[in-house]
């Protein structure tokens, strides 16, 4: 099997320390920078999708993943969890948000924070198995 030449291992370890998949975040460094990215992309769309049922702009679909409340527990602080005590690699929380987006989009269901908690663990159980335990 060739290797790849030292340009393109430059440009692709680039991409991961852009993504935060390898640095810290400045302000905690033992938690990775990709968790808070993700996160932010979590929060707004959850926000987002929370005013327009609200307003009833959108119909939600409900899913085994809905919990009658919402939990007290920011999205951040749930994913800084799971990365402290699961011990999943950074890149299984990336994984996690695509076949998070692949559900929303296959169900036709809006994150909502009755169901982001449920949808966020499911999925990074999932990508620990597929990536971690292989």
């Amino acid at each position: 099997m060739g290797t790849l030449p030292l340009e393109t291992k430059t440009v692709t370890f680039d991409i991961y320390l852009s993504l935060g998949l390898k640095e810290s975040d400045k302000e905690n460094p033992e938690i990775p920078r990709v968790l808070w990215l993700l996160s932010s992309l979590l929060e707004r769309s959850v926000q987002k999708n929370d005013m327009l049922l609200k307003n009833s702009q959108i119909k939600d679909v409900l899913t085994i993943f809905h919990g009658s409340r919402a939990p007290s527990l920011g999205i951040q602080q749930y994913l800084e969890r799971i990365f402290k005590y699961s011990c999943c690699s950074p890149s299984c929380f990336v994984l996690a948000h695509i076949y998070l987006e692949r559900f929303i989009q296959q169900k036709k269901v809006h994150l909502t924070s009755l169901n982001v908690h449920r949808l966020v663990i499911t999925s990074v159980m999932v990508a620990a198995k597929f990536i971690d335990d292989s």
